[in-house]
């Protein structure tokens, strides 16, 4: 039996409910690209809007995918897609009982010894006590003193202290991945400890006010990464060498022609992103690549495959894509219907963009050879480099080795300054995105939620009943709506889309919510874009005749509330689907 039903299997046994993962793509959350953690399909949940339909206590393994370090990913244990296994208490139990069933599936379950686990508590700030429960916990369970270290806010509190609403500490459990001996005491900054567990308290609500109350409704929150705790179970040090990875490695090996060994860093890189790929481009919300938002991480994680296929010599107009996507989907079909039904969209993603770039590159080399004809000395300067790396692709690598091929030299140093600062830049969106979380749902974005059951209901009776959302983007500016539609709309299209939209506001329609069976809702004629990711039992937001749509909220009490509909823009956003930009005003 693998890692995800072992966990599953557990914590079904403690009265826990297995809920299906959510989609990559999150629909109508503006916090992030992605899903990055088990978390944030529950966040109404974790904020006590609603209940949930499965109870107080949940389980599941969720696909996840973070890109704020893409550019380093060629190391041993990172990757940019996940799964993660989690579970939660939504106002059940708390810290002791957490730590109680942490500690025994690691220990009895798992069969890892003790004395290879060390933790972390918070421990205390002006505005917090320390987390002596917590410590008192893992000490019953026979963690020594000398193996918990206390650690401060930056470690362990999520999600920090600055932002408001729900808050708290976390324990974080390591492993001594090494062959060394294992150090009386646990050292955080001693690389040999991994960690492998993280259980968050959600236990205060951090005011206005700078003041930190306890919450009437506690929450448990925890996540643990399968592929590193697969790696650790069967004693590799490598993450890529683990019964997750063989199988995928392997194919490289063959369709290189070269081994893994000597080779680490490229193969990784072609691992990762292949099966990154694979599931954005199987995800529900259609994402094709381009150059905004998931399409852009989608192309960057492409190419980057295809340029270290050729640093391996791999010929990239061949089949290698296919063969190394087709084991990866493989391998996780029986988990994730998405990955069965969608395969062939799969294989046409990755190969239509593969001869894109293929031809981009060609263009690369001919943009090179410019570049050298033009040159008055012999070093080509660092925004030449970066211009070939952001605008062709070319790694500093390849620019470095063609400048060398025609006796001339590169401003690395300048380069590697100039891309720590786009890195940089990157990393300040992404954390920017992930800043979201339970802080997001204002009234504004409340507001625009509703207003994208209006559109898609205007739609389908402008253009034709077929139309269908594909997928949602909501900040407290605008919202953003992408539909399957075959055609631009026309001036008029767009004109009758706002006049029935504005008509419905006009109308202040109450908008009703009922709780009933999946099955019953989609027997109602209820409208749903990702019907896999619902539970058994599922919200129904109604709004008069208008709308009748599967939703997790939240939503406005009636259409009056909406103020006046105007459409910004609409373009294409892939093949078949079209996207609309919306503003909704006081006027």
């Amino acid at each position: 039996m693998n890692l995800k039903d072992l966990y599953i299997n557990y914590f079904v046994s403690k009265g826990h409910k297995q809920i299906p993962s959510a989609p990559v793509v999150p629909e109508n959350d503006p916090s992030v690209l992605f899903n990055t953690a088990g978390m944030q399909p529950l966040i109404p949940y974790l904020k006590g809007e609603v209940k949930h339909p499965y109870g107080t206590r949940l389980v599941d393994y969720q696909k996840c995918i973070r890109t704020n370090d893409l550019d380093s990913i060629g190391d041993a244990t990172h990757h940019t897609f996940f799964e993660m296994l989690g579970n939660w208490s939504l106002g059940d139990y708390f810290k002791d009982e957490s730590i109680d069933y942490s500690y025994e599936f690691l220990t009895s379950v798992l069969k890892i010894d003790p004395n290879r686990l060390a933790v972390t508590v918070f421990r205390g700030n002006e505005y917090v006590p320390r987390d002596q429960v917590s410590a008192d916990a893992w000490k019953r369970h026979g963690i020594k003193e000398e193996r918990i270290a206390y650690m401060g806010e930056d470690d362990n509190w999520w999600p920090n202290m600055e932002l408001l609403g729900p808050c708290g500490s976390d324990t974080e459990i390591f492993y001594f991945r090494s062959d060394e001996e294992v150090p009386l005491v646990f050292n955080p900054e001693d690389d040999r400890w991994v960690e492998i567990w993280n259980n968050v308290f959600m236990e205060y609500n951090h005011n206005e006010d700078g003041t930190f109350t306890p919450l009437p409704s506690k929450n448990v929150d925890t996540g643990m990464g399968l592929e590193r705790v697969v790696a650790i179970l069967e004693g590799k040090n490598d993450n890529y060498e683990s019964s997750v990875w063989i199988d995928v490695i392997k194919t490289i090996e063959e369709i290189s022609n070269k081994s893994y060994k000597g080779n680490e860093e490229s193969m990784r890189i072609i691992a990762d992103h292949t099966r990154t790929a694979v599931f954005i481009s199987a995800d529900p919300a259609g994402i094709k690549p381009s150059n905004t938002d998931q399409g852009y991480i989608l192309r960057r994680l492409i190419r980057r495959v295809i340029r270290h296929a050729k640093k391996l010599g791999i010929d990239t107009s061949s089949d290698f894509f296919t063969r190394i996507a087709n084991v990866i989907m493989d391998q996780y079909e029986e988990y994730y219907s998405e990955i069965k039904e969608n395969r062939s969209v799969v294989l046409e993603v990755l190969n239509n963009e593969t001869v894109k770039f293929n031809r981009t590159l060609e263009k690369g080399l001919r943009e090179f050879q410019k570049i050298v004809s033009n040159m008055s000395g012999n070093v080509i300067s660092k925004d030449l480099a970066f211009k070939l790396y952001d605008t062709y692709g070319f790694p500093i690598e390849l620019t470095v080795e063609l400048a060398r091929e025609a006796g001339l030299l590169v401003d690395t140093l300048g380069f590697k300054e100039k891309f720590k600062a786009h890195q940089s830049l990157s990393r300040q969106n992404s954390a920017h995105k992930f800043k979201g979380g339970l802080q997001s749902d204002g009234v504004i974005e409340t507001r625009y939620h509703t207003a994208t059951h209006l559109l898609n209901a205007a739609l389908k009776d402008v253009i034709n009943k077929d139309v269908h959302q594909k997928g949602s983007n909501i900040t407290s500016e605008r919202m953003r709506f992408d539909f399957s539609c075959d055609h631009k709309l026309s001036e008029e299209e767009k004109s009758k889309v706002e006049e029935l939209v504005n008509k419905w506001i006009s109308e202040d329609i109450p908008v009703t919510k009922t709780i009933m069976s999946k099955e019953d809702a989609i027997k109602s004629g209820a409208e749903c874009m990702f019907i896999d990711r619902y539970p058994s039992v599922v919200s129904v937001y109604s709004i008069g005749d208008v709308s009748h749509e599967l939703c997790g909220g939240p939503h406005v009490s009636s259409t009056g509330e909406l103020g006046k509909f105007k459409i910004i823009k609409e373009e294409a956003s892939s093949a078949g689907v079209r996207r609309i930009k919306a503003v909704l005003s006081n006027e």
